[in-house]
């Protein structure tokens, strides 16, 4: 058995960047006093997946495209809080490209996914 999320190309692409922040987040070495950024980080990058997957399991093709409105707008805060931290010196720019790549490429399936609902 398989949930039908699972089948979405842009779900499995939403994971991986989220492990893939989350890593990044793992290798930060600074004291933890901005302990709130950290988890806020990690809150908006799960965000994503969690809306793609929760979306499809709603009943109507409405609910699940608010989902996904709601799954870029997360898309979306966790590049601002990349680029945050990318400001600070938490993070390197190249990390933070490759990131900006990803999530430029996870919007553009998002959209897609929206306007063929």
């Amino acid at each position: 058995m398989s949930f039908a999320f699972e089948d979405l190309q842009v779900y499995e692409k939403a994971v991986d960047f989220s492990i893939a922040v989350i890593d990044i987040i793992d290798s930060i070495d600074h004291p933890r006093k901005h302990y709130r950024l950290i988890e806020q980080l990690e809150s908006a990058c799960t965000s994503v997946a969690l809306n793609i997957a929760e979306g499809k399991g709603r009943y109507s093709k409405k609910e699940f495209r608010q989902f996904l409105y709601v799954a870029r707008g997360s898309l979306y805060e966790t590049i601002t809080m990349l680029q945050i931290f990318k400001r600070k010196g938490w993070i390197a720019s190249g990390t933070y490209q490759k990131l900006y790549g990803d999530a430029e490429e996870i919007s553009r399936m998002i959209s897609g996914l929206i306007g063929s609902i």
